[in-house]
């Protein structure tokens, strides 16, 4: 087996979309460690090499995975028209946290359970049974391209609670931060 150069990590880790600090992240060392291998101010032990190239192949799996095969479909949703007590219905029915808003297929929303305990908190319970989820509604979840890789969505997820897959301006999907979990389960 003949060992990679400086020239050949530095080329792997580009084609991968990695920085140094993920590459360092990733194989436990630190970002200068693997500037001055890349540079070739340094040659670093064996172990250090083996840490780098198993880094190289776990990003090469995520890769590997798009959302599309992660994906829940159909997308269970709520429409900004529907009540507050209707939207806690269907979370209890399906065991969701959060639920997407959509106006006619298109993403204007999401609601969640926080939200709905926060509003409870400073209203009357029957008051806010009735509401509209237009009126108490947060910001959408992100969107992407079903051909997208597990690892993009990943770094999304880091700030939102689920990702909706979006292909032709139609939501055919949802994933979310338990989802990207459960292939952990796999390995």
């Amino acid at each position: 087996m003949q060992l990679p150069t400086p020239e050949n990590l530095k080329k792997r880790r580009n084609e991968l979309g990695l920085t140094q600090s993920d590459l360092a992240k990733r194989a436990g060392v630190s970002q200068p460690l693997i500037a001055r291998i890349e540079s070739g101010d340094v040659d670093p032990r064996l172990s250090t090499v083996r840490k780098i190239l198993d880094a190289f192949e776990e990003a090469e799996k995520e890769q590997q995975i798009i959302i599309k095969d992660l994906m829940h479909s159909p997308v269970l949703h709520v429409s900004p028209e529907d009540s507050v007590e209707e939207v806690v219905n269907l979370m209890h029915i399906h065991g969701f946290s959060q639920i997407p808003v959509l106006d006619r297929g298109i993403p204007v929303g999401s609601i969640s359970e926080d939200m709905i305990v926060k509003l409870m908190s400073e209203s009357k319970k029957k008051s806010i049974s009735q509401l509209k989820i237009s009126g108490i509604m947060g910001e959408s979840f992100p969107t992407v391209s079903p051909r997208i890789s597990i690892s993009v969505v990943s770094h999304i997820l880091e700030g939102n609670p689920a990702v909706l897959v979006v292909e032709k301006g139609a939501v055919v999907g949802v994933v979310t931060k338990h989802d990207v979990m459960k292939l952990l389960q796999g390995q």
